[in-house]
């Protein structure tokens, strides 16, 4: 009989492998080494005998590439068997536990073209959400792993929004996204350190446009103020204030806006026109 290892919530490793290690040992392998120099002889074994070593390995949970590389001998000495696109899965879980990302994703994406009418779609493509995710670096470095987190995620809450993996998955989305945010932000207060006002503008703006909902709009929004009166353009600040004033009324960044506009003898207020209030979805 051979072990179903498959179906746990698989982003959980430690109860995973606390469920692995409950279950029966498994049968024996039946291969055997013809000698100590000599290595040993192909022998086509059964399906059980292999996936439960795969398995085992796996629990055991000291070699995960090993386990990975036994899965994978499941499909390709029994292509057809029922189990082979189990173990595809499993090799594929296996060489994410390895943190070998780029292997991971391969088999992930030759499970779902394989298999596209399987159940276990969603959670392929979670985990392949996954090993792009934890590949995200800090902000001060190319962003293409969030990127692509956020593309492998996103499409699991498209295609299969009431399955179990949707909701870890889209705050898993809010998170990359408000990584990209701060990539935007890092990037807008260099260019306001060097004076280079449009640039640091246009990384602000983009933070309003394309990231609302994430932690760093505050502070967005009071650095398009504070860059709007340097460039004299009050209307602008006054409306931008308005938003921020609005939406966070009791963070320091309103504050600072507010001392910031009041200095200039204005007051936040909403203006005809402004790109604030064509943008933003808060007030005007």
């Amino acid at each position: 009989m051979i072990r179903q290892t498959f179906g746990a919530t698989f982003s959980q490793r430690n109860s995973l492998m606390r469920g692995l290690a409950a279950l029966a040992v498994a049968l024996p392998l039946l291969a055997a080494c013809s000698g100590d120099d000599e290595p040993a002889p192909y022998v086509e074994q059964p399906v059980e005998d292999l996936y439960n070593t795969a398995a085992d390995t796996l629990a055991v949970g000291d070699d995960y590439e090993l386990a990975a590389q036994q899965f994978e001998e499941v499909e390709r000495q029994h292509p057809y068997s029922v189990w082979a696109s189990k173990a595809q899965l499993m090799s594929a879980y296996s060489y994410y536990l390895a943190n070998k990302y780029d292997d991971a994703t391969g088999a992930l994406d030759r499970f779902v073209a394989l298999h596209p009418g399987s159940p276990e779609v969603p959670y392929a493509l979670y985990l392949k959400g996954l090993s792009y995710y934890e590949q995200i670096s800090d902000v001060h470095r190319d962003q293409k792993m969030t990127k692509d987190a956020l593309d492998a995620l996103g499409e699991v809450v498209r295609r299969f929004p009431d399955s179990e993996y949707a909701r870890d998955a889209r705050l898993k989305i809010d998170l990359a996204n408000d990584h990209l945010a701060g990539k935007e932000m890092t990037i807008g207060r260099y260019y306001l350190s060097k004076k280079n006002y449009l640039a640091a503008l246009n990384r602000f703006q983009t933070v309003i446009r394309d990231y609302q909902t994430t932690t760093h709009v505050p502070e967005a929004l009071h650095r398009l103020v504070e860059i709007n009166l340097v460039l004299g353009l009050q209307g602008e600040a006054q409306a931008t204030g308005a938003v921020l004033g609005y939406n966070f009324p009791g963070s320091d960044w309103y504050l600072d806006s507010y001392a910031l506009l009041t200095g200039e003898d204005l007051r936040p207020e909403a203006q005809e026109g402004s790109w604030i209030g064509s943008v933003w979805n808060g007030i005007f």
